[in-house]
């Protein structure tokens, strides 16, 4: 299964569901809907099965940004935290702020 966005808006909220296989190559696409919805975005995650690494980061600086991950299967969850962590590990101006 590929890619399938649905979105709805309540007048206040805007989520879109993001179902299936999320690629690098979709962020165009879920790019093009958040513009159209800020600044209140959620994303529906819950039926999301396979995510590549560029599109964990890219969720993870939409959450930085105020989007909120809801249902957002464990594995994604955990592979966020893991890759704010190398971040941070790799960032020496971070490092140099935390003293």
């Amino acid at each position: 299964m590929t890619l399938k966005i649905e979105s709805a808006f309540d007048g206040k909220t805007a989520t879109l569901r993001l179902c299936g296989r999320i690629e690098e190559d979709h962020l165009d696409a879920i790019q093009a809907e958040i513009r159209r919805f800020l600044p209140h975005l959620v994303f529906d995650l819950g039926e999301a099965t396979l995510v590549d690494r560029e599109v964990v980061r890219f969720l993870a600086a939409q959450e930085v940004d105020g989007v909120v991950l809801l249902e957002c299967p464990r594995y994604i969850r955990e592979w966020i935290a893991r890759e704010r962590s190398q971040e941070r590990s790799f960032n020496p101006i971070e490092k140099e702020n935390e003293l």
